[in-house]
């Protein structure tokens, strides 16, 4: 029988030490001279021990490309017991990419579960962040197994207590010891690697959820799985409704994508109150699309692709971890995360085109294509959370449109806003977190096509497909500071690229733990 690893699966973990231990691998990091006519390599502290001279790279063709990992002969001719990586020109994206390649590496070797890095003179706190980001995200590894010794995990979103026998399966480097520089002391860069750290396991999790094959991952397991780790954080409430609540509480749109699915749809609800009460009177809501499984339903997808379909809730899969996140962080600001779980599937009682459905509020909707599903899910909880959580700010993420795959690619997400400070603010957000965001427009030339002729709201207008839904959903944010987040392409990666792994990203997870940061002052 097959074994479903348990979330969060286990990461490299990252400590800060101020001593070289001389019983444990070193890892120098190779550099590139910013100046293209100086081609000489730059190596930090750390290379006399591997007896580095310039004979020496060029007879093992050493690398300085973001993310390259060599393991290296010693001096004293030992195998398998120095490394070399890759850091560029030094780019927080490069610092990440060499975590990455570091852990990449790690992973295949059998003798290297600790390994030291010694960070160059005058390395900042948030180049050693960025260092480790990239361990922690590029060892995610999400594996169904028929292995006995399959991983297990136990604890919070952000520990790695590892529960099993000595033959469970894991990456063989579980830790990565980082030295900081003679003189500049391990305080700063200890906190700002221990705050990378929760990110990157909250990206983490994000895949973890994004992955799990959707044969396990009904509505009732997502929203169940969230509330479980919800309940090992003080201040963090999950509540779990089911399809009876849905009903009483005029949820059309979440009931009418689950009705052809056995398997009935649930509202998830996490609410972080600190402790001791917020000092802001700032409201951050989170809305997160979590179609478990996404067939196209009546308006059936085609097979290519349609497995994919498992990480059609990665914008539910961020916004659970969001709330761990910051419930590690203790951030004192009110957050709010609402999650319409779903599986969107084929059957006698799915919904059809040209049906209308009532939303939240009662503002109905002519259904136009069953595969546009997350719009209507989402248009209910947005309106539930600005009848009932008076947000002061609402911000949606999901993989929504294939028209922002064809506009933006597949590494950068799509940013609708109300107001620019928002916009910007989300922007700023990402590249504090590494994750690119393009703004894009709300066109109100397009308004007049939500309009049905047998309903309140067309669900699919003619027009740009990735604003065309923007605006559809903007009707339910009730004229509050609103953002939506489009990542159908970032949100899931055929291979391995800097610090994303193939499979589910992760992606906007660290954004909007960076957001809600910067809305606490």
């Amino acid at each position: 029988m097959h074994a479903i690893p348990n979330v969060p699966t286990p990461l490299v973990e990252v400590r800060v030490q101020a001593r070289r231990d001389p019983g444990v691998p070193d890892v120098v990091l190779v550099g590139q001279p910013s100046s293209p006519a100086n081609d000489q390599l730059i190596l930090g502290p750390g290379a006399d021990e591997l007896g580095v001279d310039e004979q020496w790279l060029d007879r093992y063709r050493v690398s300085a490309t973001a993310g390259s990992a060599q393991v290296v002969p010693l001096a004293t001719g030992r195998l398998d017991h120095g490394w070399l990586v890759g850091t560029g020109q030094g780019s927080a994206a490069h610092w990440r990419a060499a975590g990455a390649g570091l852990a990449r590496a790690g992973s295949v070797r059998a003798n290297s579960n600790v390994v030291q890095v010694h960070l160059p003179a005058g390395t900042t706190a948030q180049q050693a962040a960025s260092l480790a980001l990239g361990c922690v995200v590029g060892s995610h590894r999400y594996r169904v197994t028929g292995s006995a010794g399959e991983a297990r995990i136990a604890g919070s979103a952000g520990e790695a207590r590892i529960a099993g026998s000595a033959g469970d399966q894991l990456p063989s480097m579980t830790t990565v010891a980082v030295i900081a520089p003679p003189g500049d002391g391990t305080g700063s860069v200890a906190e700002a690697v221990a705050r990378a750290q929760v990110l990157g396991r909250a990206t983490g999790l994000a895949r973890d959820l994004a992955n799990t094959p959707s044969g396990n991952k009904d509505p009732a397991w997502l929203a169940g799985t969230a509330a479980r780790l919800a309940d090992t954080m003080p201040g963090l409430r999950a509540t779990v409704r089911d399809e009876r609540w849905l009903a009483e509480h005029g949820f059309g749109g979440v009931l009418a994508v689950g009705g052809g699915s056995a398997r009935p749809p649930r509202l998830l609800e996490l609410a972080w109150d600190p402790p001791g009460g917020s000092s802001e009177v700032e409201h951050l809501v989170l809305v997160g699309k979590g179609i478990t499984f996404d067939t196209g339903g009546i308006s059936i997808k085609p097979a290519d692709g349609m497995h994919l379909m498992r990480t059609d809730m990665s914008g539910g899969a961020a916004v659970i971890a969001t709330l761990l996140a910051l419930g590690q962080l203790k951030l004192p600001l009110r957050v709010t995360g609402l999650v319409p779980c779903a599986e969107n599937h084929v059957s006698g009682a799915a919904y059809r085109p040209g049906d209308v459905v009532r939303q939240v509020g009662g503002t109905t909707t002519e259904v136009t294509n069953t595969d546009a599903e997350g719009r209507l899910v989402l248009a209910d909880a947005l309106a539930y959370a600005v009848r009932t959580l008076k947000p002061t700010t609402l911000v949606d993420v999901a993989t929504l449109t294939g028209a922002m795959k064809v506009s933006l690619g597949l590494r950068t997400g799509g940013l609708f806003a109300t107001e620019r400070a928002l916009a910007e603010r989300i922007q700023d957000a990402g590249d504090a977190a590494g994750e690119l965001w393009w703004p894009m427009p709300l066109l109100d030339d397009h308004v007049e096509g939500l309009r049905s002729d047998i309903a309140d709201l067309r669900q699919c207008p003619p027009g740009p497909g990735g604003v065309t839904a923007a605006l559809f959903l903007r009707e339910f944010t009730g004229g509050l500071p609103w953002a939506h987040l489009d990542i159908a392409g970032p949100a899931r990666a055929e291979d391995n690229y800097d610090e994303v792994n193939a499979g589910g990203t992760g992606f906007a997870t660290r954004t909007l733990i960076e957001l809600a940061c910067s809305l606490t002052g």
